[in-house]
């Protein structure tokens, strides 16, 4: 049972007494000294149990609760910081404690119950352990149970997707008791990894897809002579934005996603600066709650499968998008299929993706780093994120970027909170030339491009966020895209494509019927709010096109 370790010098009785509704699920100890509560966390380490959460008040007798803070850090890294203020020095300390929540210090500073059911201080309690039991803890129930004997790429793959579909799911040895009973309902010779999904019979997929298609099926399911409204491709913030207003509005949509619901910002450790989440959110769990949301109006998800072709529509004949698992016809089609890590075209690379080396944050692998050293390879915000998560479990964090410095691609807050972080190091002036490894990653070569040299260092777990790639090329040559391959909307469409002598409208491809948001379009901002604010305004621009047509 995960402890919640409550420490305040004279009141540890009150947040006792206030956090008793936890008392079920969680192990609850009391301290009265930043050194008290850090013996209480180094115990339960020892004897192997798990600290979800410190909850202290803003003064301690011993140490400031910042300091407080570093040195539980130190115990237990992966625990969240929660201030809970009593309401007497709830505003003399808040000028100086408020600004530690920037540097990461702390994940909350909250005014202390004066009375019984203060839910807005117990919804940020929930908000900052259900955090910590979707990136720390393994799942009481697993939703998905995997058989395998070995960590290798598939099951890290599909446990990944799970992940971030935000379905609990657990890996057995097959020799366990689960792992018996698993096996037990399949067909025929295991072939491993062995997947159950929400009690259905056992499978061997060979892909994600595979896992993809078992739970939540495939375009074919669709029936082929509905003409649906609008098809959005891509479940990133845009395509998710766009599926809440197109389907609230009434109008008959399905979502395509290539991988898993979020897109690129479903695989942020946690996006701090998004309007209305104080406190920050997992891009797992907006993109779950953004997918609810579209599910309650009536929108259809069909994950783990890329569209393959578009063949667009000829006098009122609807768009087909063509996939692997089945086609969709729709009169209007919203392109947001985001982009994807640029690849690290260097030795070693390719037979080791999986086994050590990841693109994007990989929420799954970031577990398995605990005791070793790996890298960062990236300058941007979704580098930035994954680094101060990997650093929840990794002994030590290295971020390395080409330029001299951060300043010109991370946010100010994140900046700060890389700086703070005594595990994480940024190595500017450096690149990647090599990695290698005998069944997985081992080590890297790292160049030094301001001085020169190369140096072989240890490697545990590579995450290369190297920039953006549209993901476009089964568009037809008929839509419009930039030299970099982004698609051209509005005005930035060069004057030979536009029909009758005037520009499509602000988020009309050069096709007819066809919009792109997020992402993928031309000159866009590339933030999760912008996508998600693209996405909301390109449902006026489809009700307008099929009033026409």
């Amino acid at each position: 049972m995960p402890a919640l370790i409550l420490v305040s010098e004279t009141r540890a009785p009150e947040l006792l007494d206030e956090f008793g509704r936890y008392a079920r699920d969680y192990d609850l100890r009391t301290a009265t000294s930043t050194a008290e509560a850090e013996q209480v966390a180094t115990s339960i380490r020892e004897q192997g149990g798990q600290v979800a959460m410190f909850v202290s008040e803003s003064q301690l007798p011993d140490a400031s609760v910042l300091e407080a803070f570093a040195r539980w850090r130190t115990v237990v890294p992966t625990a969240r910081r929660l201030i809970a203020a009593h309401w007497s020095r709830f505003l003399t300390d808040a000028p100086t404690l408020r600004a530690g929540l920037a540097k990461g210090k702390y994940d909350a500073y909250l005014l202390m119950p004066r009375g019984v059911r203060d839910e807005e201080f117990h919804t940020a309690v929930c908000e900052l352990l259900s955090d910590w039991g979707s990136t720390v803890a393994t799942p009481e129930v697993a939703t998905v149970r995997i058989v395998s004997p070995a960590a290798d790429a598939l099951t890290l793959s599909i446990r990944d997707y799970l992940d971030r579909m935000g379905m609990p799911n657990r890996v057995y040895p097959p020799d366990s008791e689960v792992g018996r009973e698993v096996l037990a309902g399949l067909e025929g010779e295991p072939e491993f990894p062995v997947v159950q999904a929400m009690d259905q019979l056992p499978t061997s997929p060979r892909s994600v897809r595979d896992v993809a298609m078992r739970i939540y099926g495939q375009p074919a399911d669709i029936d082929l002579e509905q003409v649906v409204d609008v098809a959005i491709v891509g479940a990133g913030p845009a395509g998710l934005a766009a599926a809440v207003y197109a389907s609230s509005e009434g109008l008959t949509t399905v979502v395509l996603e290539a991988e898993a619901v979020g897109g690129q910002a479903g695989t942020s450790s946690m996006i701090r600066n998004y309007l209305g989440f104080p406190r920050g959110i997992s891009g797992m769990r907006l993109a779950q709650r953004a997918r609810n949301q579209a599910i309650r109006f009536g929108t259809r998800f069909f994950s783990g499968w890329p569209v393959t072709h578009l063949e667009p529509g000829v006098d009122g004949t609807p768009h087909l998008l063509r996939t692997e698992g089945g086609d969709v016809r729709a009169r209007s089609v919203v392109v947001s299929a985001g982009v994807k890590y640029r690849r690290l075209r260097v030795p070693g690379v390719d037979p080791l993706v999986g086994l050590g080396v990841f693109y994007g944050s990989a929420m799954t692998a970031a577990r398995e780093m605990e005791g070793n050293d790996v890298v960062v390879v990236g300058g941007g915000n979704s580098a930035g994120q994954a680094a101060i998560h990997l650093a929840r479990f990794a002994d030590s964090v290295t971020i390395l970027v080409r330029r001299p410095d951060l300043e010109s691609t991370m946010s100010a807050y994140l900046i700060g909170e890389i700086a703070y972080n005594p595990r994480i190091t940024v190595q500017p002036c450096s690149e990647v030339v090599e990695v290698g490894g005998e069944g997985r990653l081992e080590w890297i070569t790292v160049r030094d491009t301001a001085a020169g040299g190369d140096t072989r260092r240890a490697c545990s777990g590579l995450f290369l966020l190297l920039g953006a790639e549209p993901h476009c090329d089964w568009l037809p040559d008929s839509v419009a895209r930039d030299a970099r391959g982004f698609v051209l909307t509005g005005r930035d469409v060069p004057p030979e494509h536009w029909r009758d002598g005037l520009p499509p409208g602000s988020l009309e491809t050069t096709l007819p019927g066809v919009f792109a948001a997020g992402d993928i379009r031309s000159g866009s901002m590339k933030r999760v709010a912008a996508a998600s604010g693209e996405g909301a305004s390109v449902v006026p621009l489809v009700h307008a096109w099929l009033s026409e047509a």
